[in-house]
């Protein structure tokens, strides 16, 4: 088992979130849990902390405060991975986006991992520890009304590449760019419109869309002493659908 490992993830009350804590929690690491809401129920068995990620971005004194307490909770226990989940989605046409959704989603999707793995970079090499970014199918194909969410992952994925460079001989840092993944908040989108929903389905060469588990489980290997070679990666779990050419006259 992992009793002497620890690792650390953002957004945990998300579904992808609650995927990884189960995951990692299962294979007995010690799990250090964050989100700007409160615990849930079934995280008893974890270390919670609630903590909002633009703060940590924007006041210096809330980020050493905040994340020297997880730091003192890592006392005696090898930082293995810090996975940043934790993400903030923007859908709007251009003419209606603000200087402050442009603050808001580059704060808690690009800048809070920056500036957690520059924080925790410290201990992630005294372990030979790894970050994983959890970026997005819209880093590389987007749609309309995407512009400040894809802008903030297609960020995420280039500085997981340049970190891969810059601390590539200290830690590794790799990227998941999940496409369309079956979470509570996507299937409550297709209420009363099951048709929409095997739509959706369709347009993935796999007949599906993914679920939060195979994410998790993609992130446990990555993060795994087997990945040693593996830096600077952006691993696409999109079902293939990021290979497929649409054709609207089809």
């Amino acid at each position: 088992m992992n009793k002497d490992k620890a690792v650390i993830i953002t957004g945990a009350c998300g579904g992808i979130g609650r995927a990884l804590v189960h995951a990692y929690s299962k294979e007995g690491f010690y799990v250090l849990a964050t989100d700007s809401r409160n615990p849930l129920p079934e995280f008893s068995s974890v270390k919670f902390f609630k903590i909002d990620l633009r703060e940590t971005v924007e006041d210096e004194v809330f980020r050493v405060r905040e994340l020297g307490q997880l730091r003192q909770e890592l006392h005696g226990l090898r930082l293995i991975a810090l996975i940043n989940n934790a993400a903030e989605q923007m859908v709007k046409p251009i003419e209606k986006v603000t200087y402050e959704d442009w603050n808001s989603v580059l704060s808690v999707n690009l800048l809070a991992p920056f500036f957690w793995t520059q924080y925790f970079l410290d201990l992630l090499e005294e372990s030979s520890g790894s970050v994983l970014n959890i970026s997005s199918i819209h880093a590389r194909q987007t749609k309309k009304d995407f512009s400040v969410y894809a802008t903030s992952k297609a960020a995420l994925s280039g500085l997981t590449r340049l970190m891969s460079i810059e601390l590539g001989a200290r830690i590794r840092v790799n990227a998941l760019e999940p496409a369309a993944i079956s979470t509570q908040m996507l299937e409550s989108g297709f209420e009363g419109n099951p048709r929409g929903r095997l739509k959706l389905d369709s347009y993935h060469p796999t007949n599906r869309i993914g679920t939060t588990e195979e994410i998790a489980n993609v992130a446990l290997f990555v993060t795994s002493e087997k990945c040693g070679f593996l830096n600077g990666a952006s691993i696409a779990v999109d079902g293939g659908i990021g290979n497929l050419l649409h054709d609207p006259a089809n």
